[in-house]
């Protein structure tokens, strides 16, 4: 890497999160990590970076992490957003209370901090967002009522703010990733999956990573699958 780079991961402390923060570290990024579990703090210090122990349904946190990263290093190149678990129901059983849950888990996730990163990358005339999104976001299934309605909403949000503010050279996409061996594995899941085997968190760190890098500098507004062709596009 020609200079040091700063790259931000929310909900970074277990998952694709934390793929996302090792590998970038890895890659030669400064990281900074916020998780509510103390895990991501603890990771931050394992790759020498800056931790926050807190919410990103928390716009005080949030402003801690982007505070502190400023204080350490001066600048901000990258924002990862990833997100824990929103509420499931029968899409009729879901309470206006669960709704409300995850609108900040899927979607306010993502606005919050790119609120706080947006001014500090306009000034370097330059920055990367990008959010772990969902491969249901557009194939809904009723297994993830929550996460599918809010995603696509991303989804829009996403298109909205490139237009806006592609102009400073910010660039903002959305990873969809499928079945991950972060998350409970059965045959039948594997089995639905055209190339037959669940995706690794370092495949989707990887797609991150791309995306964090030079060699992404024209992609932008876009939604890309990582999901073994579980689904595609038309």
């Amino acid at each position: 890497m020609a200079a040091e780079k700063v790259a931000l991961v929310t909900a970074g402390g277990s998952g694709m999160g934390a793929g996302a923060a090792r590998r970038l570290a890895a890659d030669g990024f400064h990281v900074a990590i916020l998780s509510s579990s103390g895990k991501g703090e603890a990771l931050a210090a394992e790759l020498g970076g800056f931790g926050v122990t807190g919410s990103n349904k928390s716009s005080d946190d949030l402003k801690r992490l982007v505070d502190g990263a400023l204080a350490q290093w001066g600048r901000i190149d990258v924002l990862v957003n990833s997100a824990g678990h929103g509420p499931r129901a029968a899409i009729t059983e879901i309470t206006d209370e669960q709704w409300h849950t995850g609108l900040d888990t899927y979607l306010l996730n993502v606005i919050r901090p790119t609120r706080l990163v947006t001014p500090v990358m306009a000034a370097q005339k330059g920055g990367a967002i990008i959010n772990i999104s969902t491969a249901w976001a557009f194939e809904p299934s009723a297994m993830f009522p929550t996460s599918a309605v809010f995603r696509a909403g991303l989804a829009a949000f996403t298109k909205i703010f490139i237009d806006t503010h592609a102009a400073d050279n910010i660039r903002m996409n959305n990873v969809l990733p499928g079945w991950i061996d972060s998350l409970p594995q059965t045959d039948a899941r594997r089995d639905s999956v055209p190339l037959k085997r669940y995706g690794k968190v370092e495949e989707i760190a990887a797609t991150v990573a791309f995306l964090a890098s030079d060699g992404a500098a024209y992609i932008t507004g876009q939604n890309i699958r990582v999901d073994g062709g579980l689904t595609r596009s038309v």
